[in-house]
């Protein structure tokens, strides 16, 4: 019967335990967290933006009204002029349609689509940066909570071995010297695991916060992902053609060059067309019409017409510029990612051949201080370089992992 409760019991806490996987971690936060918001609300911005820049070319249609309470009226009498005091009001409206500019409006129109394209590319480039930034909180979380089975099993067996040094003190095969150093032993165990214990907890609220969801403390999480091997072959083609900073800065330059047509072409003026329709009541009471074409040509101006031009034509210099340095410092930091992938790899390789050493060893040394042959510091030692070598294991394969998110963010991924 009390097997039955047990194995109830265990199947109970089973179906009750949380189990969050890293995709469902990252669909989550590109959901709920506020800078992806903020990045769709900027592409509506942008779009709304090419539908301003694009009424340009649409009708405007102008309602106007004036109101004199007194003015004066000039008006000719027996071949003299007289005038006269009087009020006086008139409303119309007036309706312009832009002819042709030579190119300026089509340029702004083609400028503000590039904006629209720009703000798609930033908010895709927002979705890989806080992939890759879960991808982190994520492992920390996995590592930590290792780390903390590895320390608990380490406090376990100093614990263990602190209560066979009291055993052996009282059978007088040990002085009291071995007891009370296992007992420091238990007491930085502790320690440590507390830290492990503070370092997880404060990623899983992190995660927590981005997600906009709340976690329980034993949630079940996938640890697969920390042990993938990277495949780094033809990584930076793919990187070159894939980075959404690179095709930021791509389509900056193409921006700027079409600004810079626009206010070129600001210096040849347009041609509009124009209509009014004006009712007048002052001394007389009548309607106007009119209807013709406008050439405006801006023949000087302060010279700002020219000062945008020069502005324009250095802002496209400019993003060539900051497009090739911006190549530079990811090629940088993608060979420098490589290099600690291959610097990890190696270390993956030497951490887990010093903890099989470590290993062996401390099994010879238990058999011998169960005899009393063995001596406390040969224990300490030798599970000291147990724990060291396992720690040290899953923090390369955390450093690892962590190179390839952020690999992974370089190649613009946003799963």
């Amino acid at each position: 019967m009390k097997k039955i409760v047990f194995i109830s019991v265990l199947l109970f806490l089973a179906v009750n335990i949380e189990a969050l996987t890293l995709q469902e971690s990252i669909a989550k936060t590109l959901q709920n967290h506020p800078d992806i918001k903020v990045f769709l609300l900027k592409v509506q911005q942008a779009q709304k933006k090419v539908s301003a820049t694009s009424s340009a070319y649409l009708p405007q249609i102008n309602l106007q009204a004036h109101y004199d309470a007194t003015r004066t009226y000039v008006f000719p009498q027996n071949g003299q002029f007289h005038t006269q005091d009087d009020s006086g009001w008139d409303a119309g409206a007036v309706v312009t349609q832009k002819i042709w500019d030579f190119g300026k409006t089509l340029e702004l129109i083609d400028a503000s689509k590039k904006d629209a394209d720009i703000a798609k590319l930033s908010l895709q480039e927002a979705k890989a940066f806080m992939v890759y930034r879960v991808k982190v909180l994520y492992g920390t979380m996995v590592v930590q909570k290792e780390a903390i089975e590895v320390m608990q099993k380490d406090l376990e067996a100093k614990e263990a071995y602190y209560e066979q040094a009291l055993a052996l003190v009282k059978q007088g095969l040990k002085t009291n010297a071995d007891a009370t150093r296992f007992l420091s032993a238990v007491y930085a165990a502790k320690e440590r695991l507390a830290g492990a214990k503070a370092a997880y907890k404060k990623a899983k609220n992190r995660l927590a916060l981005y997600m906009d969801e709340p976690l329980d403390n034993n949630v079940e999480l996938e640890s697969d992902f920390l042990y993938t091997k990277p495949v780094t072959e033809g990584v930076e083609k793919i990187v070159l053609e894939n980075n959404y900073q690179l095709k930021i800065t791509k389509e900056n330059i193409v921006k700027n060059s079409l600004v810079h047509k626009a206010t070129r072409n600001s210096h040849y003026g347009s041609f509009d067309a124009i209509a009014t329709y004006t009712h007048f009541d002052t001394l007389n009471t009548y309607d106007a019409k009119s209807a013709g074409v406008v050439l405006n040509i801006p023949l000087y101006s302060g010279g700002k017409i020219s000062a945008e031009e020069q502005q324009a034509r250095i802002a496209t210099q400019m993003s060539k510029q900051q497009q090739a340095s911006k190549r530079l410092e990811i090629q940088d930091e993608l060979e420098s990612l490589l290099v600690d992938i291959e610097h990890y790899n190696q270390t993956i390789e030497a951490k887990k051949a010093q903890y099989e050493a470590a290993k062996a060893t401390k099994d010879v040394l238990d058999g011998r201080y169960k005899e009393g042959l063995g001596i406390y510091i040969e224990i300490l030692d030798a599970q000291a370089s147990m724990l060291a070598a396992k720690l040290g294991l899953l923090e390369a394969y955390y450093n690892r992992t962590t190179a390839i998110a952020r690999i992974d963010y370089l190649k613009g991924k946003t799963e």
